[in-house]
Formats: structure tokens, sequence, C-alpha cells
């Protein structure tokens, strides 16, 4: 069998040209690369190098050798790079972001599954509405359902969210016949003076409904439509979580964003990270149809 240790030194001679220079190149001595020389020789059976005045020229053994050694070198150090930092175990900590209302409906049990199937690995979870930085270190895995991705990392765009006016059936049933021109009427749950929401409500058949309900939090916009307070904005999934809500008839789903799994460009040949992501991913995928909605 080729002793492929003895590759490097010859690959340091050749394109050195002395056996002193190329030990340097290898951080090594000028006697034990020529003792790996000598003995690739000797396991091929023919002289790689030829002495003259001008130092070590290669034979034509040698120069016939010189690809493949280039290519094996090319080989081995992409072999080193897929591998560096890989971590041994599947253990240590890792910090993911998501938004309140997908980690408390959706991700905890995700979680619980993986905690158990991986009992080494903790999991830092911050929850909120504002995007933690990747770039800045704030975290590293992100859960996010966004128009684009701006941020430097490493990203799996999975999905479109698709976004719908919904409310609770009760509420539809008793007050949608009713409704005057351009939803005269009815109800919105809103978020106050947001350009962004004052353009989706008028873009829908009820513009002139009234935004009776001001309310910050996404999850209380939930639980307000579950309650009959009047109609809102929430992601398809939220309805079959939760199957007393149905999208307003006659409205369509803004399917302008997308879901995304971001991770920190640094830890993507870290274990620990590339098995939570490609959990999270698998388990996400499985209720595509919940968050693509028809």
């Amino acid at each position: 069998m080729l002793d492929w240790k003895s590759l490097p030194a010859f690959l340091a001679v050749a394109r050195s040209g002395s056996l002193r220079a190329g030990a340097e190149q290898v951080n090594g001595t000028h006697a034990t690369v020529r003792r790996q020389i000598e003995g690739l020789e000797a396991q091929l059976g023919t002289t790689l190098f030829r002495r003259n005045a001008g130092g070590l020229t290669l034979t034509a053994a040698g120069r016939r050798l010189l690809p493949q050694a280039i290519e094996a070198e090319a080989a081995l150090l992409k072999g080193f790079s897929a591998v560096k930092g890989l971590d041994r175990e599947a253990s240590g900590r890792i910090r993911l972001s998501a938004d309140p209302m997908t980690a408390h409906y959706l991700l905890a049990p995700v979680l619980a599954d993986f905690a158990a199937l991986y009992p080494e690995i903790e999991i830092e979870l911050k929850l909120s509405y504002f995007l933690d930085s990747i770039e800045k270190d704030e975290t590293d895995v992100s859960i996010r359902h966004v128009l684009s991705v701006d941020e430097n990392a490493v990203g799996r765009k999975l999905f479109p969210l698709s976004l719908g006016v919904f409310a609770s059936r009760s509420y539809i049933d008793a007050k949608l016949p009713k409704a005057g021109t351009k939803g005269k009427g009815l109800n919105w749950i809103g978020y106050g003076d947001v350009p962004e929401m004052q353009t989706m409500i008028a873009a829908t058949p009820f513009s002139q409904a009234r935004v009776r309900h001001i309310v910050g939090d996404p999850q209380m916009h939930l639980h307000l439509a579950r309650a009959g307070a009047g109609m809102t904005f929430l992601a398809h999934w939220a309805s079959t979580v939760f199957p007393e809500l149905q999208r307003v008839p006659g409205t369509q789903l803004d399917q302008r964003r997308a879901t995304w799994i971001l991770l920190h460009g640094g830890l993507r040949r870290v274990q620990r990270a590339r098995l939570l992501v490609d959990y999270l991913s698998a388990a996400l995928l499985e209720r595509r149809a919940a968050f693509i909605g028809q």
C-alpha cells in the first residue's frame, strides 16, 4: 500500500527544487524529507528526482506522478475542510429564536421530541416578534416568516406562509349576512397606526369595517378572534390548530412571506446546530399544507 504520508514531502520537493526548501514547506527536517522521498521511490520501484547543479528535478516518472499527487492533495484538503469544526459529540448549547405564536402552538412538542432524542444538546429558546440578528451573534438558529432575508446567514426557505382574514365561525355566521357595503357593521381587531396593516385591510372586501380593538400582541388577536370579537389577520396554520377559526368568505390568502430557518454561518459544520436545523425543517415540512393553505 502506498505511504500517503510521503506525498506532502514529494510535492514540497517538486515545488521547491531542493530537500532543504521542501523540508521548510512541510515543517520537517532535511533528513526526514529525504527518507520519505527514498521510501516512496522504493515503494514505486523508480527514481522520482534527479540531482543536478541547480538542485533536484523530476524524472519522467516523477513528472508522471506529480499531477496524481496534486489531485490527491486537493481531495484531502477538501475532505479536511468538510469536517473541520464538526463536534465529536451531539452535545452543547444552541440558541434558537422564534416568534411566540409559532413556538407556543407548533414548536413545543417538536422541541420536546428533539430533546428526548438528543439528551446532551441544550436549547436556549428566545421568543420575540422582533428579529434577533444572526450577524450580530444574537442567536444561532432563527425561524422567521418574512418577505425577504437580508442577513448574511445560511438559510433554508421552506415554503410560503399564507396570511388570511380569520374570525370565529360563530362571528361569521352571525355578523357577515348583516354586513353593509365594504364590511360596514363588522369589526376588525387591529394593531393601531401600522401602515402595512392599514394597507392590508384596505385591500380586503371589508375596508369600511370598524377597527374596534387595538391590540399589540398577535397572540391576543388569535384569542379574541376565537372568542368572536371580530376579524383579524392570522397565519393559515392557526385554523388547523383551532378549528373554531374560519377564513372569512370572499378574502384571499397573502403568500408574499415565506418561512425560513436561518443558521449562523460559523455553525454550519457544528453537529448540534445541523441536527437541530434538520429536525426543525423536517417537522415544519410535515405541516407544509397548513402553512400554505388553499
